[in-house]
């Protein structure tokens, strides 16, 4: 089968288009003929070598944490059958025409492709954070990059909870974060005078998934770091401050996103062949919506 290897860490030319075995699920897995899998920052992180420390991967390695695609072969005591079609977590890499996955649901047919092979690690991402945080009705909370992926999930979760989200963007998004339901503020200098403006009582918890440096001035802003969590600024260790990484990858995690009815916004779709030009655009942060790779 054809899939996308790395042999070593470094740049977007240890991306290699290869011909591999064709895995065989084990108990509670299935094969999955892959129809589309999401491309993520921590693809690229993994490729360059930057998770090495504390997510080594043995070469050669098959990138790609999230797909979707139909049930192709069954191990003992898996709970799908062939031709089910599935979302999930992959677990033998997601860039290849055939991957293994015991952490999945079947997708609804109200979902694409594209679309549910882009919702796990967003979703679990939006879901845990506020879980963390214990945003509750009535609360006023801060979210930094409120338009992107994990931004857009977590400020439809946390309206529908009853929470207020002010949601911090760049200008040209700031009607699309007003039509999930937050009070669009823009980013920037200033930005804590800005909030402070439509949040004249305060605010009670701070998600920060962009890592645009905010981390001081939302502590001043809170008053105190109890109640901020970034998922994005690795300066939050130096500081003291909580960075949440790492959550549940299950079956329930999914249904829970499923049922909620969370909406994303899909970005651009390429063939595996092309996938270091999807890793080039991931790198730039500013992707127009979740990238994905999709399966002929």
């Amino acid at each position: 089968m054809r899939a996308i290897t790395i042999s070593q860490y470094g740049d977007t030319e240890v991306l290699e288009a290869a011909e591999v075995p064709v895995p065989e699920p084990g108990p509670g897995q299935v094969r999955v003929a892959v129809k589309a899998a999401g491309v993520n920052p921590i693809d690229w992180k993994i490729r360059s070598g930057a998770m090495a420390e504390v997510l080594p991967v043995e070469f050669p390695h098959i990138l790609g944490l999230e797909l979707a695609g139909v049930v192709d072969a069954v191990g003992e005591d898996a709970g799908f059958a062939v031709g089910d079609e599935v979302f999930g977590w992959s677990d033998s890499g997601a860039y290849a025409e055939y991957a293994l996955a015991s952490k999945l649901i079947r997708k609804p047919a109200g979902l694409s492709w594209a679309e549910a092979a882009a919702l796990p690690i967003v979703g679990e991402t939006a879901l845990r954070v506020l879980g963390e945080l214990e945003v509750k009705p009535g609360e006023t909370i801060v979210l930094h990059g409120a338009s992107g992926q994990v931004g857009r999930i977590a400020t439809q979760a946390a309206v529908a909870l009853g929470a207020t989200v002010i949601g911090l963007a760049g200008a040209s998004s700031l009607d699309e974060v007003k039509a999930l339901g937050a009070v669009p503020v823009q980013y920037g200098d200033g930005w804590v005078e800005r909030v402070r403006s439509v949040a004249p009582d305060g605010v009670d918890a701070v998600f920060d998934a962009a890592g645009f440096g905010v981390l001081a001035d939302s502590v001043a802003l809170l008053g105190s770091p109890d109640r901020l969590i970034t998922i994005a600024d690795p300066a939050a260790y130096a500081q003291g401050l909580k960075f949440s990484a790492g959550g549940e990858e299950s079956a329930a995690v999914l249904e829970d996103l499923v049922s909620r009815g969370l909406k994303l916004k899909l970005g651009s779709a390429y063939a595996l062949t092309d996938v270091a030009e999807a890793h080039r655009e991931s790198f730039t942060g500013h992707a127009g919506g979740k990238i994905t790779l999709t399966f002929e």
